[in-house]
């Protein structure tokens, strides 16, 4: 029904589940799903005799048919038109269908996962992740950005190694991808403006809702770019998303009941940044007595850090003791480095994390050594710092949580858009 509009008044042919169904003594209403839109088809008994009208009835949720009808428009439906059918072939049956329109739980829909996708509100979370996706490339199409793919295997990590899957490369020690920051360095220095795509992995037994141990992120590279160049590339990146969702996605939004007003207050640039000194400054002021300067931020936390503006808030210039060795130290202080966290209003925590990046050969061959890093296996990365090296910054965005904070979801696990075996193991 994806061109429902090109033949109102036509007659079409086309495939489709039921997803419900209820009928009176001369009319049947078939809830249909054809992989890209919900709709109605209706049966009339008069129109299509009593064979055809007893298939209608018999239907069970989830049977696959083959329809023939009239495309008619209908104006209280969110699609905007409907199926008067005059044929039904059944395909394959369904019988005691799991997922129910009752209310089931979320570690129950977790274990029918591949069933759940199926479900009108999956449905429009991946219709929406896969807007993000398809604006994402656009917008750094548009920015003059190209795509580089780094390894997912990698002999070295970003953070360390201790989150890490570990495994053998033939002979050589090797680790499931943390992140693909630093070969996205490497290719900024020879084209300048880069980004990646791809899923990442960390090895911890995460139970909140807004943590995976795989996720996919986009990570933007950009040479001849300083920190506070990068936040405004950031929050540009991140309003082009919302609006493109507000633009193209605005039917699944409603099945979500996502408040459309709150998302177009997210376009507007902008962004407010806070210190993490004065972040801390204000925590502390408002009763939390849990954190002191140094520490890093939990979810309660950002939650009222964000609340104090309608928008999306960079906290800046975290301590350079819980931050990663590539970062670049503040000029005017050894104790910070020049990044920035993006939290997310509603409670959805951060969705990117950035820095810029230290360029001084020196300082950054003793911060590997600092970390307990080896800088034999980090030589190709020095090596950037030594031929040609010029002031860069980037950033990594978190697709799953950028998807559940704009779908308005409760649980980041929802956007996954397939079973995870580890996932399954730590739920």
């Amino acid at each position: 029904m994806k061109q429902a509009n090109e033949y109102v008044g036509k007659e079409v042919k086309i495939g489709a589940w039921v997803t419900n169904k209820r009928s009176s003594g001369k009319i049947a209403f078939l809830q249909l799903r054809d992989g890209e839109h919900y709709f109605q088809g209706i049966v009339v008994k008069n129109d299509v005799g009593p064979e055809i009208f007893e298939i209608a009835k018999s239907l069970t949720q989830e049977t696959s048919v083959i329809l023939e009808g009239i495309v008619q428009e209908d104006t209280r439906s969110k699609l905007g038109y409907e199926l008067l059918v005059n044929n039904i072939e059944v395909i394959g049956e369904s019988h005691e269908y799991p997922i129910t329109p009752k209310e089931h739980g979320t570690e129950f829909l977790m274990d029918h996962r591949h069933l759940w996708l199926r479900s009108s509100k999956q449905h429009a979370i991946m219709k929406i992740r896969n807007e993000i996706i398809r604006a994402t490339y656009e917008f750094f199409n548009k920015e003059g950005f190209l795509k580089i793919d780094p390894p997912i295997l990698t002999g070295s990590a970003p953070e360390g190694t201790t989150e890490l899957f570990h495994t053998e490369y033939f002979d050589q020690e090797a680790y499931l991808s943390q992140s693909g920051q630093l070969y996205m360095e490497a290719a900024a220095m020879a084209f300048g403006k880069v980004f990646s795509f791809g899923p990442t992995f960390r090895a911890e037994k995460s139970k909140t809702r807004r943590h995976l141990i795989e996720f996919w992120m986009i990570e933007p590279e950009m040479a001849f770019m300083s920190q506070d160049d990068s936040l405004v590339v950031q929050e540009q990146y991140v309003s082009y998303l919302v609006q493109s969702v507000l633009d193209n996605c605005s039917i699944y939004l409603d099945v979500l009941e996502r408040d459309k007003e709150a998302l177009k207050k997210y376009t507007d640039l902008p962004y407010k940044r806070i210190s993490y000194d004065d972040a801390i400054t204000l925590l502390q002021e408002n009763g939390f007595d849990d954190i002191k300067w140094g520490d890093d931020f939990g979810s309660p936390h950002e939650t009222f850090i964000a609340k104090q503006s309608e928008k999306p808030v960079f906290i800046l210039n975290y301590p350079k003791a819980i931050k990663p060795f590539y970062m670049k130290e503040h000029p005017d202080r050894d104790d910070v480095v020049l990044c920035a966290d993006l939290i997310a209003p509603e409670g959805y925590g951060e969705i990117i994390g950035g820095s810029e990046r230290e360029v001084d050969y020196e300082k950054l061959s003793k911060q590997i050594e600092k970390f307990g890093l080896s800088t034999e296996e980090y030589s190709w990365y020095l090596d950037l710092r030594k031929y040609g090296s010029v002031p860069h910054s980037g950033f990594g965005l978190g697709l799953e949580r950028t998807v559940a904070w704009i779908s308005g979801i409760e649980h980041i696990r929802e956007s996954i858009p397939f079973p995870r075996l580890l996932n399954r193991i730590y739920p």
